[in-house]
């Protein structure tokens, strides 16, 4: 093919019927001649204009953003959005996201969730857009210009290249590093303390575990600590854990059992623990929290009616005990008799087989602690094949490759999902 075969735009516009809008089609279309024009040059074979603009347009038609069945056994996968929601039907239209129905004046949006926010966690709570920001405002509001006493073993960096030194860097405060990587005594805190202190930082280690020769003060020992020189103890908790889960094998700090060992500010994720929406979490002293409210970055870093719906949706859940209706919390409890139970039906219906494994939470949380389950295993010589079939499947499902065999792990999968994990493997494995 030669540059003078390609088609015109306006030959290509009639071949698509008028399905979209024109200064849309054409925009495609010229980016398809300009890609044409580009491989002949080199000597390449272009597609077809007219079913390359199609297919383009189809694409642009829609949601990138779609439903996905994670079948990893990861619940807090962070590339599938974290923590699943729960049911939730956004309210259309108009809502009272700042207005007050009782009074017929203007409202503020935190209420939404401040009530229970203080009935779960004893304390008066704000929401951010996510725990980055909760650390952010609270550096800011608190220490900006001044020394912020850190432990060494707590400078640490999550996901995304997010360090503690760069994110209070950019709050103004002054970081001031006491004890060892390994080992940090209360002496290390009480020495570092200078006129220019003015926050007392701690920092839960969400995605590492130090074993070995290690030392930390407790929480009451610092707590006693920051009253003794009246500096506010603030403790970034990272997952947000509201529910005792050491029933179901993982032991994680519960953001109140903080709050009640005299820590003075907490902060953590909405959509990790928590089991919500992304979100931070700011709670603690009534006057610490007031004035990070006041603060002119809380509005820039504050969230939307989608986000406090859903907040508010998932705290009512969790303060009410329904954790069947917090998918994340559900997963965590249920059972590996009962995942094997389901993962035997659905194995037999589509022609695998069953095998002991492990469940991770994931998200940056609860490092070095996995929870036993069963896992779907299939057998085949080509599992990259099978593993794109099921990610090419309509619902995607999501799966591993482990040992040159597909595994499916139906703790992260609901029962409803079930009918099309079948449907997704008898097609990869047809």
């Amino acid at each position: 093919m030669t540059l003078r075969d390609l088609p015109s735009v306006d030959e290509v516009l009639r071949e698509l019927d008028g399905a979209y809008p024109h200064h849309l089609a054409v925009a495609e279309i010229r980016r398809a001649l300009d890609a044409a024009r580009e491989s002949i040059r080199d000597g390449r074979a272009p597609p077809a204009v007219a079913e390359k603009v199609r297919r383009s347009l189809e694409a642009l038609a829609r949601p990138s953003l779609r439903r996905v069945i994670n079948a990893t056994g990861v619940v807090l996968h962070t590339n599938l959005g974290r923590a699943p929601l729960g049911a939730l039907q956004p309210i259309a239209g108009y809502s009272n996201l700042e207005y007050d129905l009782a009074t017929g004046r203007r409202g503020k949006r935190d209420l939404h969730i401040a009530g229970l926010l203080e009935r779960l966690l004893g304390h008066p709570g704000i929401a951010v857009n996510n725990n980055a920001a909760a650390v952010y405002l609270a550096l800011h509001e608190l220490a900006a210009g001044h020394e912020v006493i850190v432990s060494r073993g707590e400078l640490i960096e999550i996901g995304d290249g997010f360090r503690i030194p760069d994110i209070m860097a950019r709050s103004g405060a002054i970081l001031k590093e006491v004890g060892t990587t390994n080992r940090t005594r209360i002496e290390d805190y009480r020495d570092a303390i200078t006129e220019r202190t003015r926050l007392i930082l701690r920092v839960h280690h969400s995605n590492f575990k130090v074993v070995g020769f290690t030392a930390q003060p407790a929480l009451s020992e610092l707590a006693a600590l920051a009253r003794e020189r009246r500096i506010p103890l603030y403790e970034d908790l990272g997952s947000g854990c509201l529910v005792d889960l050491k029933p179901f094998g993982i032991e994680e700090p519960l953001a109140r059992e903080s709050l009640e060992a005299g820590v003075d500010l907490v902060s953590f994720s909405g959509d990790k623990l928590l089991g919500g929406p992304q979100a931070g979490i700011i709670a603690g002293r009534a006057d610490l929290v007031a004035r990070l409210r006041r603060n002119p970055m809380f509005r820039a870093l504050r969230v939307d009616k989608l986000i406090y719906q859903a907040l508010e949706s998932t705290l009512r859940r969790v303060l009410l005990g329904d954790w069947s209706s917090v998918p994340a919390l559900r997963m965590i409890a249920e059972t590996a008799e009962s995942i094997r139970e389901r993962a035997e039906s659905v194995a037999r219906q589509a022609g695998a087989g069953v095998i002991e494994g492990q469940s991770v939470i994931g998200g940056g949380s609860t490092p070095a602690q996995s929870l036993p389950t069963w896992l779907i295993a299939v057998r085949t010589d080509s599992p990259d094949r099978v593993e794109r079939a099921l990610r090419e499947h309509d619902p995607p499902v999501i799966a591993r490759i482990e040992n040159d065999r597909i595994v499916l792990d139906l703790r992260t999968v609901s029962k409803e999902e079930e009918a099309d994990v079948i449907a997704a493997l008898q097609t990869a494995l047809a």
